[in-house]
Protein backbone atom coordinates (compact mmCIF):
# COMPACT_ATOMS: atom_id res chain seq x y z
CA UNK A 1 0.00 0.00 0.00
CA UNK A 2 3.11 2.30 0.77
CA UNK A 3 4.18 1.30 -2.55
CA UNK A 4 1.58 2.32 -4.45
CA UNK A 5 1.06 5.78 -2.82
CA UNK A 6 4.42 6.02 -4.25
CA UNK A 7 3.93 5.31 -7.34
CA UNK A 8 0.79 7.53 -7.39
CA UNK A 9 3.33 10.21 -5.94
CA UNK A 10 5.81 10.17 -8.64
CA UNK A 11 4.88 12.46 -12.23
CA UNK A 12 5.18 10.34 -15.26
CA UNK A 13 7.27 11.65 -18.35
CA UNK A 14 5.25 13.73 -20.78
CA UNK A 15 2.50 14.23 -18.40
CA UNK A 16 2.37 17.83 -16.09
CA UNK A 17 5.28 19.24 -17.11
CA UNK A 18 5.63 19.92 -20.70
CA UNK A 19 1.96 21.72 -20.54
CA UNK A 20 3.28 24.21 -18.36
CA UNK A 21 6.22 24.40 -20.59
CA UNK A 22 4.20 25.68 -23.78
CA UNK A 23 1.98 27.77 -22.21
CA UNK A 24 4.96 29.74 -20.77
CA UNK A 25 5.74 29.98 -24.60
CA UNK A 26 2.60 31.65 -25.70
CA UNK A 27 2.75 34.19 -22.62
CA UNK A 28 6.11 35.21 -24.23
CA UNK A 29 5.30 35.63 -27.36
CA UNK A 30 1.99 37.70 -26.40
CA UNK A 31 4.25 39.88 -24.80
CA UNK A 32 6.89 40.08 -27.49
CA UNK A 33 4.14 41.33 -29.72
CA UNK A 34 2.46 43.46 -27.55
CA UNK A 35 5.93 45.25 -26.80
CA UNK A 36 6.31 45.50 -30.79
CA UNK A 37 2.36 46.89 -31.24
CA UNK A 38 2.76 48.92 -28.55
CA UNK A 39 6.40 50.42 -30.22
CA UNK A 40 4.72 50.63 -33.57
CA UNK A 41 2.31 53.11 -31.57
CA UNK A 42 5.13 55.07 -30.34
CA UNK A 43 6.29 55.51 -33.24
CA UNK A 44 3.30 56.00 -35.66
CA UNK A 45 2.02 58.53 -32.19
CA UNK A 46 5.76 60.40 -33.02
CA UNK A 47 5.35 60.64 -36.94
CA UNK A 48 2.23 62.45 -36.29
CA UNK A 49 3.65 64.37 -33.91
CA UNK A 50 6.05 65.45 -35.83
CA UNK A 51 4.53 65.61 -39.03
CA UNK A 52 1.77 68.28 -37.02
CA UNK A 53 5.11 70.26 -35.38
CA UNK A 54 6.00 70.52 -39.33
CA UNK A 55 2.80 71.66 -40.40
CA UNK A 56 2.26 73.93 -37.45
CA UNK A 57 6.22 75.81 -37.90
CA UNK A 58 5.01 75.47 -41.77
CA UNK A 59 1.39 77.47 -40.78
CA UNK A 60 3.26 80.02 -38.55
CA UNK A 61 6.19 80.75 -40.91
CA UNK A 62 3.01 81.33 -43.37
CA UNK A 63 1.39 83.22 -41.32
CA UNK A 64 4.17 85.71 -40.36
CA UNK A 65 5.06 85.60 -44.07
CA UNK A 66 1.58 87.12 -44.71
CA UNK A 67 1.76 89.75 -41.88
CA UNK A 68 4.96 91.04 -43.21
CA UNK A 69 3.60 91.59 -46.47
CA UNK A 70 0.66 93.23 -45.01
CA UNK A 71 2.26 95.57 -42.97
CA UNK A 72 4.42 96.27 -45.92
CA UNK A 73 1.22 97.16 -47.79
CA UNK A 74 0.23 99.45 -44.69
CA UNK A 75 3.99 101.03 -45.35
CA UNK A 76 3.73 100.83 -49.12
CA UNK A 77 -0.26 102.64 -48.90
CA UNK A 78 1.12 105.58 -46.34
CA UNK A 79 4.08 106.00 -48.73
CA UNK A 80 1.80 106.25 -51.37
CA UNK A 81 -0.49 108.57 -50.19
CA UNK A 82 2.72 110.92 -49.64
CA UNK A 83 2.95 110.85 -52.88
CA UNK A 84 0.01 111.52 -54.17
CA UNK A 85 0.72 114.79 -51.94
CA UNK A 86 3.86 115.34 -53.33
CA UNK A 87 3.26 115.36 -56.54
CA UNK A 88 -0.25 117.22 -56.54
CA UNK A 89 2.14 120.07 -54.93
CA UNK A 90 4.49 120.21 -57.83
CA UNK A 91 1.56 120.09 -60.49
CA UNK A 92 0.96 116.40 -61.69
CA UNK A 93 -1.36 114.20 -62.63
CA UNK A 94 -2.28 111.68 -59.88
CA UNK A 95 -5.61 110.03 -61.14
CA UNK A 96 -3.81 107.19 -61.80
CA UNK A 97 -2.09 106.76 -58.61
CA UNK A 98 -5.46 107.18 -56.76
CA UNK A 99 -6.43 104.44 -58.81
CA UNK A 100 -3.50 102.24 -57.54
CA UNK A 101 -3.66 103.47 -54.09
CA UNK A 102 -7.32 102.75 -53.80
CA UNK A 103 -6.74 99.00 -55.66
CA UNK A 104 -3.75 98.45 -52.76
CA UNK A 105 -6.31 99.31 -50.23
CA UNK A 106 -9.02 96.52 -51.30
CA UNK A 107 -6.14 93.78 -51.42
CA UNK A 108 -4.80 94.93 -48.38
CA UNK A 109 -8.70 94.55 -46.70
CA UNK A 110 -8.73 91.26 -48.82
CA UNK A 111 -5.50 89.40 -46.88
CA UNK A 112 -6.83 90.44 -43.72
CA UNK A 113 -10.04 89.30 -44.22
CA UNK A 114 -9.75 85.78 -46.40
CA UNK A 115 -6.63 84.26 -44.58
CA UNK A 116 -6.88 80.48 -45.83
CA UNK A 117 -7.53 83.02 -49.36
CA UNK A 118 -4.48 84.78 -48.60
CA UNK A 119 -2.37 81.42 -47.15
CA UNK A 120 -2.75 79.82 -51.27
CA UNK A 121 -2.17 83.48 -52.30
CA UNK A 122 1.41 84.24 -51.07
CA UNK A 123 2.91 84.83 -53.60
CA UNK A 124 0.66 86.58 -55.54
CA UNK A 125 0.87 89.09 -52.66
CA UNK A 126 4.47 88.99 -52.54
CA UNK A 127 4.27 89.59 -56.52
CA UNK A 128 1.64 92.80 -56.04
CA UNK A 129 4.12 93.99 -52.56
CA UNK A 130 7.29 94.24 -55.35
CA UNK A 131 4.66 96.01 -58.24
CA UNK A 132 3.78 98.71 -55.80
CA UNK A 133 7.39 99.09 -53.82
CA UNK A 134 8.44 99.54 -58.22
CA UNK A 135 5.54 102.15 -58.63
CA UNK A 136 7.09 104.05 -56.03
CA UNK A 137 10.47 104.34 -57.27
CA UNK A 138 8.69 105.09 -60.39
CA UNK A 139 7.16 108.01 -59.32
CA UNK A 140 10.31 108.60 -57.12
CA UNK A 141 11.75 109.83 -60.44
CA UNK A 142 8.83 111.59 -61.24
CA UNK A 143 8.62 113.23 -58.45
CA UNK A 144 12.37 114.19 -58.73
CA UNK A 145 12.01 115.24 -62.72
CA UNK A 146 9.18 117.30 -61.45
CA UNK A 147 11.04 119.30 -58.47
CA UNK A 148 14.12 119.76 -60.98
CA UNK A 149 10.99 121.39 -62.93
CA UNK A 150 9.82 122.91 -60.67
CA UNK A 151 13.26 124.52 -59.47
CA UNK A 152 14.16 125.82 -63.01
CA UNK A 153 10.34 127.16 -63.49
CA UNK A 154 11.23 129.11 -59.81
CA UNK A 155 14.79 130.10 -61.15
CA UNK A 156 12.91 131.39 -63.92
CA UNK A 157 10.44 133.18 -62.29
CA UNK A 158 13.00 134.78 -60.04
CA UNK A 159 14.71 136.34 -62.85
CA UNK A 160 12.04 137.25 -64.52
CA UNK A 161 10.90 138.67 -61.61
CA UNK A 162 14.17 140.55 -60.76
CA UNK A 163 14.58 141.58 -64.41
CA UNK A 164 10.53 142.93 -64.23
CA UNK A 165 11.53 145.07 -60.88
CA UNK A 166 14.62 146.07 -62.41
CA UNK A 167 12.75 146.96 -66.02
CA UNK A 168 10.01 148.60 -63.53
CA UNK A 169 13.32 150.77 -61.49
CA UNK A 170 13.94 151.30 -65.42
CA UNK A 171 10.96 152.75 -66.18
CA UNK A 172 10.02 154.37 -63.25
CA UNK A 173 13.48 155.93 -63.41
CA UNK A 174 12.54 157.03 -67.24
CA UNK A 175 9.05 158.22 -66.20
CA UNK A 176 10.76 160.50 -63.13
CA UNK A 177 12.79 161.69 -66.14
CA UNK A 178 10.08 162.12 -68.99
CA UNK A 179 7.65 164.26 -66.31
CA UNK A 180 10.99 166.33 -65.27
CA UNK A 181 11.57 166.79 -69.03
CA UNK A 182 8.27 167.43 -69.96
CA UNK A 183 8.01 170.04 -66.94
CA UNK A 184 10.91 171.56 -67.98
CA UNK A 185 9.20 171.86 -72.00
CA UNK A 186 5.99 172.71 -70.19
CA UNK A 187 7.85 175.91 -68.73
CA UNK A 188 10.11 176.70 -71.69
CA UNK A 189 6.98 176.50 -73.74
CA UNK A 190 5.25 179.08 -71.68
CA UNK A 191 4.47 182.36 -73.26
CA UNK A 192 6.22 185.57 -71.83
CA UNK A 193 4.55 189.15 -72.51
CA UNK A 194 7.02 191.59 -73.91
CA UNK A 195 6.58 195.61 -74.19
CA UNK A 196 3.71 195.98 -71.72
CA UNK A 197 1.90 199.38 -71.88
CA UNK A 198 -0.59 200.52 -70.01
CA UNK A 199 -2.42 203.60 -71.67
CA UNK A 200 -5.76 205.50 -71.03
CA UNK A 201 -7.76 206.48 -73.65
CA UNK A 202 -9.65 209.70 -73.87
CA UNK A 203 -12.97 210.47 -75.67
CA UNK A 204 -10.60 211.98 -78.55
CA UNK A 205 -8.42 209.38 -78.34
CA UNK A 206 -5.13 210.61 -76.76
CA UNK A 207 -3.70 208.10 -75.12
CA UNK A 208 -1.66 208.75 -71.62
CA UNK A 209 0.45 206.36 -69.89
CA UNK A 210 1.88 205.34 -66.05
CA UNK A 211 -0.12 208.03 -64.22
CA UNK A 212 -3.20 209.96 -65.71
CA UNK A 213 -6.64 211.65 -63.98
CA UNK A 214 -9.98 209.82 -64.16
CA UNK A 215 -11.26 211.94 -66.13
CA UNK A 216 -8.52 210.94 -68.90
CA UNK A 217 -9.63 207.29 -68.34
CA UNK A 218 -12.51 206.48 -71.47
CA UNK A 219 -10.90 203.58 -72.31
CA UNK A 220 -8.15 201.67 -70.99
CA UNK A 221 -5.31 200.15 -73.29
CA UNK A 222 -3.02 197.36 -72.81
CA UNK A 223 -0.46 196.61 -75.62
CA UNK A 224 2.22 194.18 -75.74
CA UNK A 225 3.43 191.38 -77.91
CA UNK A 226 4.28 187.97 -77.21
CA UNK A 227 7.98 187.35 -76.78
CA UNK A 228 9.81 184.51 -79.79
CA UNK A 229 9.39 180.87 -78.02
CA UNK A 230 11.01 177.74 -80.71
CA UNK A 231 9.79 175.54 -78.05
CA UNK A 232 5.63 176.86 -77.66
CA UNK A 233 3.66 174.82 -80.29
CA UNK A 234 1.99 176.83 -82.73
CA UNK A 235 -1.49 176.98 -81.82
CA UNK A 236 -4.28 178.15 -79.85
CA UNK A 237 -4.14 180.14 -76.92
CA UNK A 238 -7.05 181.80 -74.59
CA UNK A 239 -5.09 185.30 -73.50
CA UNK A 240 -6.59 187.16 -70.30
CA UNK A 241 -6.08 189.97 -69.07
CA UNK A 242 -7.32 191.37 -65.40
CA UNK A 243 -7.15 194.55 -64.08
CA UNK A 244 -7.19 194.72 -60.23
CA UNK A 245 -7.62 198.06 -58.01
CA UNK A 246 -5.57 198.68 -54.90
CA UNK A 247 -8.21 196.90 -52.41
CA UNK A 248 -7.42 193.22 -54.48
CA UNK A 249 -10.53 193.15 -56.54
CA UNK A 250 -10.47 192.27 -59.56
CA UNK A 251 -12.38 195.31 -62.39
CA UNK A 252 -15.21 193.53 -64.56
CA UNK A 253 -18.22 194.18 -66.43
CA UNK A 254 -19.69 191.36 -68.23
CA UNK A 255 -21.65 193.69 -70.37
CA UNK A 256 -17.96 194.68 -71.62
CA UNK A 257 -16.67 190.95 -72.03
CA UNK A 258 -15.67 190.20 -69.09
CA UNK A 259 -15.71 186.75 -67.52
CA UNK A 260 -14.62 183.95 -65.32
CA UNK A 261 -11.99 181.09 -66.03
CA UNK A 262 -10.12 178.16 -63.61
CA UNK A 263 -7.11 179.51 -61.82
CA UNK A 264 -5.50 177.53 -59.49
CA UNK A 265 -9.22 175.26 -59.74
CA UNK A 266 -10.66 178.05 -58.63
CA UNK A 267 -13.13 180.34 -60.39
CA UNK A 268 -11.60 183.47 -61.18
CA UNK A 269 -13.20 187.13 -62.81
CA UNK A 270 -10.64 188.30 -65.89
CA UNK A 271 -11.44 192.09 -67.15
CA UNK A 272 -10.94 191.10 -70.98
CA UNK A 273 -10.18 188.43 -73.45
CA UNK A 274 -8.86 187.62 -76.60
CA UNK A 275 -8.10 183.64 -78.23
CA UNK A 276 -5.43 184.09 -80.56
CA UNK A 277 -3.52 181.89 -82.37
CA UNK A 278 0.16 181.46 -81.60
CA UNK A 279 2.71 181.67 -84.78
CA UNK A 280 5.85 182.62 -82.66
CA UNK A 281 6.24 186.03 -84.76
CA UNK A 282 6.29 188.00 -81.72
CA UNK A 283 2.48 189.27 -82.55
CA UNK A 284 1.76 192.11 -80.99
CA UNK A 285 -1.42 192.25 -79.34
CA UNK A 286 -4.53 195.25 -77.76
CA UNK A 287 -6.78 194.94 -75.19
CA UNK A 288 -9.13 197.93 -75.26
CA UNK A 289 -11.84 197.96 -71.95
CA UNK A 290 -14.24 200.10 -71.62
CA UNK A 291 -15.47 201.27 -68.03
CA UNK A 292 -18.27 202.34 -67.22
CA UNK A 293 -17.99 203.79 -63.84
CA UNK A 294 -15.18 205.70 -62.83
CA UNK A 295 -11.48 204.89 -61.53
CA UNK A 296 -10.91 205.06 -58.08
CA UNK A 297 -7.62 207.05 -57.33
CA UNK A 298 -4.57 204.81 -56.55
CA UNK A 299 -2.20 201.87 -58.56
CA UNK A 300 -3.58 199.43 -60.35
CA UNK A 301 -2.00 196.19 -61.69
CA UNK A 302 -2.88 194.78 -65.23
CA UNK A 303 -2.31 190.98 -64.70
CA UNK A 304 -2.09 189.25 -68.16
CA UNK A 305 -2.54 185.68 -68.19
CA UNK A 306 -2.13 182.80 -70.90
CA UNK A 307 -4.87 180.04 -70.15
CA UNK A 308 -3.55 179.19 -66.72
CA UNK A 309 -0.49 180.68 -65.91
CA UNK A 310 1.01 184.58 -65.64
CA UNK A 311 3.24 185.84 -68.81
CA UNK A 312 3.46 189.36 -67.38
CA UNK A 313 2.22 192.17 -65.39
CA UNK A 314 2.37 196.17 -65.26
CA UNK A 315 1.13 198.84 -62.65
CA UNK A 316 -1.11 202.19 -63.57
CA UNK A 317 -1.90 204.97 -61.35
CA UNK A 318 -5.15 207.15 -61.11
CA UNK A 319 -4.78 210.58 -59.45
Amino acid sequence: MSEDKKTQGTPTPGNQPPKKEKEGTNKTVITVLIGVLFAINLLLGYLWWQDNQDYQKQESAMQSEISAQVKKLDELSVELEEKIATIERLGGDVEELKKVKAELEAEKEKFKSQANWATTNLNRLKNKVEGYEELLVQKDEEIADLKAINEALYTENTDLKTEKESLNDSIGELSEVREELQSKVEMASRLKAENITVAAVNNRGKEREGEFRNRHVDQLKVSFNLAKNDVAPIEGKDIFIRVIDNNGQVIFDVAKGSGTFMLNNKEEFYTSKKNILFDNTRQQLTFLYEKGSEYEEGEYLVEIWAEDYIIGEETFTVK
